[in-house]
């Protein structure tokens, strides 16, 4: 898992997370305060879309977050938040110092947690809650693989269980 390649603690871990855990654009991500998280949730104002999420906090985001005294949750090495262009940017690069193959962008990570959530047996109404999509279109692209895969392990039991 590409988590292993950053310690915990770092921008990089608490980049990752963010992004894998909350499946969010950069714009959305960058924009992430301390102010935004109550009662185990982050609330999420998507600037696309306009939509306003609230997302249960995955333990590991808990964890990664309880570090840090800037308001913002992404700080850059002088401490400053970062905007969105710089955010990406300054990603990539550490996708590339972690020896990460080029196919690993910060954006598939939002297709990463849709895809984790559909391994998960989640609806595409609970991805959707999640990753803020207002139609499945978008959510049922980025789980048709898990969907899939899903779908034939339970045909292939129901074959065996039958008589």
């Amino acid at each position: 898992m590409h988590q292993a390649r950053w310690v915990p603690g770092t921008m990089e871990r608490r980049a990752y997370a963010l992004a894998l855990y909350t499946g969010q654009r950069k714009s959305d991500l960058v924009l992430m305060t301390r102010a935004h998280r109550k009662d185990g949730s982050i609330r999420v104002k998507q600037g696309k879309g306009d939509e306003e999420l609230w997302i249960a906090e995955h333990r590991e985001l808990t964890a990664e977050l309880a570090t840090g005294e800037h308001m913002s949750l992404l700080t850059t090495s002088q401490g400053k938040a970062f905007d969105a262009v710089y955010f990406g940017a300054w990603f990539a690069d550490a996708i590339e110092k972690a020896g990460l193959p080029d196919d690993c962008v910060l954006h598939g990570l939002r297709k990463t947690a849709a895809r984790k959530l559909a391994e998960a047996g989640c609806t595409e109404k609970q991805i959707q809650a999640v990753t803020g999509h207002v139609t499945s279109r978008m959510v049922a692209h980025y789980t048709k693989g898990a969907d899939q895969r899903r779908l034939a392990k339970a045909a292939i039991l129901k074959l065996e269980n039958s008589k």
